[in-house]
């Protein structure tokens, strides 16, 4: 959702990030914990968002740096937290003149569809023995959401053929080899369901599709989004409903690997 990997249009809308969809980082505090930044060290932050976890690695004495290839998220964390020090960058195409301790990534890299590109960023940024921290969507993430929308659209013509796939979704062994062909050693690696119930109750499942299922809604004119969301969420509520809010069949890989 922190996307250093779209189009050069800009489809992130931060304050609905920010508003609706906190969960994206109020579930990384562990993942942190795993990182263990230390005081002195440099810290990337890859898909950084609107900055909150970049505050909280530079809050335990690291040089956080955040980067996302969204203009108007990095402004929002600019604002967020002036003090630290944040860049428009390409997951897949960036470079720095100094090396890094730490590379971190939440709820980033299943955005950026070129997996190789983005390793080897990422191994080039790192120091030798320097530590590649992440999570994000993995295989079958988001299953039961996809399948609903798009059985949806087909059925009311919709040509969700003509579609590009926003996101990589890859297997344990899939994204562990990317990076073990890149110099790195893979120490850890867990696929794993973890059901998120997303915000604003009844709103929940169409804010969540606002803000990120552009892709769909591309095909769909304003005037017949309402219906739209209305058949969609009578295919999901025997699934995906319960206790007064939506939940999201979220499917994450944690990984931890160190550069060789």
């Amino acid at each position: 959702m922190n996307d250093p990997n779209l189009t050069s249009t800009d489809q992130w809308d931060a304050t609905r990030y920010e508003t609706q969809h906190s969960f994206v980082w109020e579930y990384a505090s562990d993942l942190i914990e795993i990182l263990a930044p230390q005081a002195g060290e440099y810290i990337l932050d890859l898909g950084c968002g609107t900055g909150q976890l970049t505050a909280q690695i530079a809050a335990q004495g690291a040089i956080a740096i955040g980067i996302d290839k969204s203009p108007t998220m990095i402004a929002t964390a600019s604002k967020n937290y002036p003090n630290l020090q944040f860049l428009v960058a390409d997951g897949a195409d960036f470079s720095f003149d100094y090396p890094f301790d730490g590379v971190f990534s939440n709820a980033a890299l299943h955005w950026m569809t070129k997996p190789e590109a983005v390793i080897k960023c990422i191994g080039q940024a790192l120091k030798p023995g320097g530590r590649f921290v992440a999570e994000f969507g993995g295989k079958g993430n988001i299953k039961q959401i996809s399948r609903a929308v798009e059985t949806v659209l087909k059925t009311e013509g919709y040509p969700i053929e003509s579609l590009l796939n926003p996101w990589y979704f890859p297997s344990i062994g899939e994204y562990a080899t990317l990076l073990e062909n890149e110099g790195f050693d893979v120490t850890f690696g867990v696929l794993f369901d973890r059901p998120t119930p997303l915000e604003a109750e009844q709103e929940g499942m169409k804010n969540w599709i606002k803000m990120f299922g552009n892709h769909w809604l591309s095909l769909i004119p304003e005037s017949e989004q309402p219906a739209i969301f209305s058949k969609i969420e009578a295919a999901l509520r025997p699934y995906l409903y319960g206790e007064n809010h939506w939940i999201a069949d979220y499917r994450r890989l944690r990984i931890v690997a160190q550069k060789i």
